[in-house]
């Protein structure tokens, strides 16, 4: 899977070097044409995972736009709401990721979040400390991060 990526990055700087330019256009214009050439060839040299996994890779990423755009809607409708009525707190959130990888990048989609701050992560790396502006229901902000950014980042880097 990491071969392909490097084979397609160099395939846009290949595109770049007989174009000669490598404008950012140029370079993302010589990835996708790079990109559609492997997709082509996909069942001769077997690059049919790399495309599973680029397309799980860019769920994650409408993933985290959308959960981005909500929580950000949400935490301006509580700062302009005259009576606050918040719930905040910390939730102990049990671990199914357990590479170091995964586990940084969950903790910072989670922190990127309007509205969540991942503080820490026990020692034994099992669970992740988590402070949230309103929890009303801990299991139910568990149950959304396990389905929704966990269980996409198992997809992607499994």
């Amino acid at each position: 899977m990491t071969s392909l990526f490097l084979i397609n990055i160099l395939m846009a700087l290949a595109w770049a070097l007989v174009t000669g330019s490598f404008s950012e256009i140029n370079l993302a214009f010589g990835f996708l044409l790079s990109t559609f050439a492997l997709y082509l060839i996909r069942e001769q040299v077997g690059t049919a995972q790399y495309f599973k996994k680029a397309g799980q890779a860019l769920s994650l990423m409408l993933l985290f736009v959308y959960e981005l755009v909500l929580s950000a809607w949400r935490v301006a409708l509580i700062v302009i709401r005259p009576k606050m009525n918040l719930n905040p707190g910390f939730i102990a959130y049990p671990l199914t990721v357990d590479r170091d990888f995964e586990i940084t990048m969950l903790a910072n989609l989670i922190t990127l979040t309007p509205g969540t701050l991942s503080v820490d992560v026990s020692d034994d790396r099992k669970t992740l400390y988590v402070h949230c502006l309103d929890v009303p229901d801990p299991q139910e902000t568990i149950d959304s991060i396990k389905n929704g950014f966990e269980r996409k980042i198992l997809e992607v880097f499994r």
